[in-house]
């Protein structure tokens, strides 16, 4: 899969809604990073997915750069952590049975004790 790169004019026609001064204040504000070529600012086909989220989450809750950054942090947490468990998931599944039962239980056991201590 092959990167686009795009000017900053090119970024700014392509996602709705999102205005000069608003990419300068998801660029400062770290939700972007866009490449440097030269002394211009490239952006990437992720970029504009997330500007476009950006503006989105902008218009529907009436957020701030700075707190469209925190949202967009745990997004990428969220994301990230889908992963790790589809790894963890994909690894008991390789395991033999009674390793998946004991594992249940542990699990489970666990569980129990979390809520008790609330």
């Amino acid at each position: 899969m092959t990167s686009h790169s795009m000017s900053r004019e090119e970024i700014l026609a392509l996602v709705p809604g999102l205005s000069d001064a608003s990419l300068d204040a998801l660029t400062d504000a770290g939700i972007v990073q866009p490449v440097l070529k030269g002394d211009a600012p490239r952006f990437r086909d992720i970029d504009a997915a997330r500007l476009q989220l950006a503006v989105d989450l902008e218009d529907a809750f009436q957020l701030d750069s700075n707190a469209l950054a925190l949202v967009l942090s745990l997004i990428d947490q969220l994301h990230g952590l889908k992963g790790e468990m589809r790894a963890v998931l994909g690894a008991l599944a390789a395991e033999p049975p009674e390793t998946r039962a004991r594992l249940r239980g542990i699990i489970r056991e666990t569980r129990i004790l979390r809520v008790r201590r609330r």
